[in-house]
């Protein structure tokens, strides 16, 4: 559409939150004035190559084991057709809109570095449909993430050649000429290495690596505060939050987690009638007390994850590479998905944590073994309801779910392509199983929040801090107190729809800020 702004791709410059914004289908693309003279230097010295006949792979060369195999001139776009048919063989189901433009976006992003060898026609292209979204069908699996993320990456070019399936808001799923045709649009045509140029790459492995990673920024900002939650209803102590204890162990995330309960948590900014009402522990359980110690370094590895895969996001990741001004067209390994395979790893297992330790905060709050003036499962009338007994095996179950999901994908490697490729990195699984880690621990953190609310509803009428109060009442605008039971599903989807779209944390951000500015003067 007209109206929607445009983020500006230079193959240098973008950043994981305007990738996410690009899967929204609420801005366009545009390639930066300088990026366009790369791509046309590029193609130039290409086509100089093809005229003075010499060999170069995957330009009239075939692939994997067929490298040594030179093909003839007139054969040249036929080699590009059939490479991107051939290795269109994904299974499973197709990635959603949003994951597709993630996908392409950042294909065009890699392109629009200049080293590639594709024609400004062929980018135009993919911008144009990028920017009406005319999503190619890609199924999600079928890489593993060594010559690049060839499979996924082939369906994507294989629907802009108007061929196999593709999807648009206007047409719904159709033949991909027909999509194409209905926006008026062409399908692509393949000169000399254009097909290479648009499946060599980690984008897959990428675009979902980097949705999962802001969803688990988003959920771990906000653990922090249903974490403090939790420990106000609970009657815990702040002291363990002391300022003075975190300077003699400085990690960044584990002191600003602190600093966000201090926020939190009774102080003379945000009085709790709760905390004055009660006699203070000496200390907490290890949940409790231990928050800045085990979310802080979720933070710091979200920290880490999101530097790697910026570097890869704007990273050449073709073979071979053109390089204009040094008459050379060189073939490396830059495709290879072991940077951003061993971060996803890192990633899931950091962030499931935060569900591990989540789940057994739930136990605290229903069993009274564990709690002081409780009743079992947070209800009246035990027996006769039951309360939050079965919200938390849920909570286990996705717990233990996500302990075989955080195992390693990039340990494993099988050889390919004959041979020739062999050893992978398996980033497409890492990728996806990160993301679905992530989608757990929202889930598990959402009936977190549920039980910690209802716990609040016996602590009435004594006020908890401002901030904790008006996450309080946010909950209570999408699931009222548990009186009696009822249907809970609909509260738990209701809670992690409000920690998806980083409610409760735009409900609490104002008094941090608050905070910190009186502590700072």
């Amino acid at each position: 559409m007209a109206d929607k702004q445009a983020i500006t791709l230079d193959g240098n410059s973008l950043t994981t939150g305007d990738l996410v914004k690009l899967g929204s289908g609420k801005y366009n693309i545009k390639v930066a004035d300088s990026s366009w003279e790369k791509v046309k230097s590029a193609r130039g010295h290409l086509d100089s190559i093809i005229r003075e006949g010499k060999v170069a792979y995957g330009i009239n060369t075939g692939f994997g084991k067929f490298a040594n195999v030179v093909v003839s001139p007139d054969k040249l776009s036929e080699l590009q057709e059939n490479l991107i048919r051939s290795h269109s063989s994904g299974v499973g189901e197709p990635l959603s809109p949003q994951k597709t433009r993630m996908l392409m976006a950042l294909r065009i992003n890699v392109l629009a570095k200049g080293h590639s060898g594709i024609t400004e026609k062929v980018l135009n292209q993919y911008i144009d449909a990028f920017n009406v979204s005319c999503l190619p069908y890609v199924p999600e699996k079928g890489t593993v993430g060594a010559s690049g993320d060839l499979a996924p990456l082939s369906h994507l070019a294989l629907g802009m050649m108007g061929e196999g399936k593709m999807w648009s808001p206007k047409t719904g799923l159709k033949e991909a000429k027909e999509v194409l045709s209905h926006h008026g649009l062409e399908p692509i045509t393949l000169g000399p290495k254009e097909g290479l140029a648009l499946i060599n790459g980690t984008q897959l492995i990428t675009s979902i690596g980097v949705l999962a990673l802001e969803k688990a920024a988003a959920i771990a900002r906000q653990a922090d505060v249903i974490a403090a939650m939790t420990l106000e209803v609970l009657e815990g102590t702040n002291k363990a939050f002391d300022s003075d204890i975190h300077k003699l162990r400085p990690h960044k995330g584990q002191q600003a987690v602190a600093s966000r309960f201090r926020a939190l948590l009774d102080s003379e900014v945000h009085p709790s009638e709760i905390t004055k009402s009660h006699k203070e522990h000496v200390q907490d359980a290890y949940t409790l007390r231990c928050c800045p110690q085990v979310h802080g370094v979720v933070h710091d590895t979200i920290d880490f994850v999101r530097g790697l895969l910026t570097t890869e996001m704007n990273s050449a990741t073709d073979n071979p590479m053109i390089f204009p001004d040094r008459h050379l067209i060189l073939s490396g390994g830059n495709f290879h998905g072991e940077y951003p395979a061993k971060a996803l790893d890192y990633l899931a297992i950091g962030v499931h944590e935060l569900a591990n330790i989540s789940e057994r905060r739930i136990e605290r709050l229903i069993n009274p073994a564990y709690s002081e003036r409780l009743p079992a499962f947070l209800v009246a009338e035990g027996g006769l309801n039951s309360g939050f007994m079965i919200a938390h095996c849920t909570a286990a179950g996705l717990v233990s779910e996500n302990k075989v999901l955080t195992h390693p994908s990039s340990v494993d490697s099988l050889s390919t392509s004959a041979g020739t490729e062999d050893h992978v990195s398996m980033g497409g699984f890492a990728a996806r199983k990160a993301l679905t880690v992530v989608e757990h621990v929202e889930q598990v953190l959402a009936i977190e929040l549920l039980a910690a609310c209802q716990g609040k509803e016996f602590r009435n009428p004594l006020k908890a801090t401002e901030p904790l109060e008006k996450v309080y009442k946010l909950v209570r605008s999408v699931a009222k107190p548990w009186d009696k039971d009822r249907f809970m599903a609909p509260d738990i989807e209701a809670v992690t729809e409000l920690l998806r779209e980083e409610k409760v944390w735009a409900a609490v951000k104002p008094f941090i800020d608050n905070y910190e500015r009186q502590m700072s003067s």
